[in-house]
């Protein structure tokens, strides 16, 4: 009788992005499923206590805190090598980090979508190649990349965050063709409207106020609700994905949901 098998136990896993939002929740639930998590953030202060707290807590995965911006190609590598060096190697690749500003397109200047741009996609590319060598040297590994639903759909106001995360869905699958000899499996989660500091502040939503993650009827998601798709998808029990982009959004709205909900629509 087959059983499905979701389990990152005694593997070394990167979220990058994982002082708070999403990629925290990210680098919690790999933890507490038992894998060594290295997490970075652009500030050692943001970043340190979420490990700390992952340390004191039971779960049996570790966590080790380095300040990384993904924009500099050097630190990266260096962030990776750290990770290695600690736990003994890399299995699993999580490129979260990322950000956007809104704005109507005619108003954002070169520099402006140059840094959107930067931020996300040459964060996600830096990540991945840095990854992958390692990961290639030890017979594979599994690399996960968020993107947005807003790279899938029509996002006003964001234009170079839609274009940002729109890249990193192709270079998902670009890539894991690329790679697949090298039996590097590599998937994106599109998250819709998800609680983050960010979001709350935005929408005035505290998590007392969040309704229940049973509740099907959503119009907005935990971040625990992206970590959980993620752990999935560098388990066994997703063996046979590859190339993929998961979207996971809730209830469906008219137009963009993130965009309808935020008001920018």
């Amino acid at each position: 009788m087959h059983e499905a098998d979701f389990g990152v136990a005694g593997e070394t896993a990167i979220v990058t992005g994982a002082s708070q939002g999403i990629g925290r929740s990210i680098a919690e639930t790999l933890a507490a499923g038992g894998a060594n998590v290295g997490i970075c953030s652009r500030e050692m202060d943001r970043v340190g206590p979420v490990a700390d707290e992952i340390n004191d807590s039971d779960v049996d995965g570790e966590a080790l805190a380095v300040e990384c911006n993904v924009r500099e190609r050097e630190q990266v590598e260096a962030f990776v090598e750290e990770v290695v060096e600690e736990f003994g190697g890399l299995d699993i690749m999580v490129n979260n980090a990322g950000g956007e500003f809104v704005a109507p397109f005619e108003d954002i200047s070169p520099n402006g979508f140059d840094s959107i741009l930067d931020l996300n996609v040459m964060g996600t590319v830096h990540g991945m190649q840095v990854a992958g060598e390692h990961m290639r040297e030890d017979g594979g590994g599994k690399i996960v990349n968020v993107a947005s639903v807003n790279g899938q759909h029509p996002a006003p106001n964001e234009s170079h965050y839609s274009t940002a995360k729109a890249g990193i869905i192709q270079l998902t699958e670009t890539v894991a063709t690329e790679w697949n000899d090298d039996g590097i499996r590599i998937n994106c989660v599109a998250p819709g409207l998800i609680q983050t500091p960010g979001v709350a502040e935005t929408l005035g939503i505290d998590s007392e106020d969040m309704p229940p993650r049973d509740q099907v009827d959503r119009r907005i998601g935990y971040g625990e609700d992206i970590a959980d798709v993620v752990q999935f998808l560098v388990s066994p029990a997703a063996a046979f994905m590859t190339g993929e982009t998961v979207t996971v959004k809730g209830v469906p709205r008219p137009g963009n949901s993130m965009q309808h909900d935020l008001g920018l629509q």
